[in-house]
């Protein structure tokens, strides 16, 4: 076992901006970082995978975990649940393992608030048009989803200034070289 703590990574976004594309690209340029696979009751995208994305937990489920004190961080985001279960978080970084959270704006800031070491660091889109165009994109929601998510946007980026980095996500291959680089200093 190494004897290196291991680092923690809070990575947060805006819904849109891509920041599941980087933290993909990111990974493939250090397959030796963990993903931190996140709970949450929404139900799953179209090529989602139960516990490679998210872990698909009933709300009762999620409460139970709550009660337990079974997160990191948790957050209700426009109606569904998400949180990060802190069992592979400690498992992972005393091991010396470096562990990526993909989490929103929310749960970051419980993370920040407590006494742990973590690098934060926000992606945002180029502008707010590319993030608009990119939700509509996707497909998958509805006008009304998409005008929440729109404003959920902007309350969001109001907050980039408590992390320690904001990379803007122009290019996911560059976005996730230069969160590679901070990472790596």
């Amino acid at each position: 076992m190494s004897s290196k703590k291991g680092k923690l990574v809070v990575i947060s976004a805006p819904s849109g901006t891509g920041k599941g594309t980087v933290i993909k690209e990111l990974l493939k340029l250090r397959p030796d970082f963990v993903f931190s696979v996140s709970a949450t009751t929404r139900k799953p995208r179209p090529g989602e995978t139960e516990g490679v994305e998210y872990q698909f937990l009933s709300h009762e489920r999620f409460n139970e975990m709550i009660n337990n004190d079974e997160f990191l961080e948790h957050a209700n985001y426009i109606g569904e649940f998400y949180g990060t279960p802190v069992k592979p978080i400690i498992k992972n970084t005393e091991s010396g393992t470096t562990v990526i959270l993909d989490i929103e704006v929310q749960g970051a800031k419980q993370v920040m608030s407590k006494d742990i070491d973590a690098l934060t660091i926000f992606i945002i889109a180029p502008d707010m048009e590319e993030l608009e165009k990119r939700l509509r994109g996707r497909g998958t929601d509805s006008e009304e989803k998409i005008a929440s998510r729109m404003e959920r946007a902007r309350q969001e980026l109001e907050e980039k200034h408590h992390y320690d980095y904001i990379v803007v996500n122009d290019s996911a291959s560059r976005a996730a070289e230069e969160i590679l680089s901070i990472i790596e200093k």
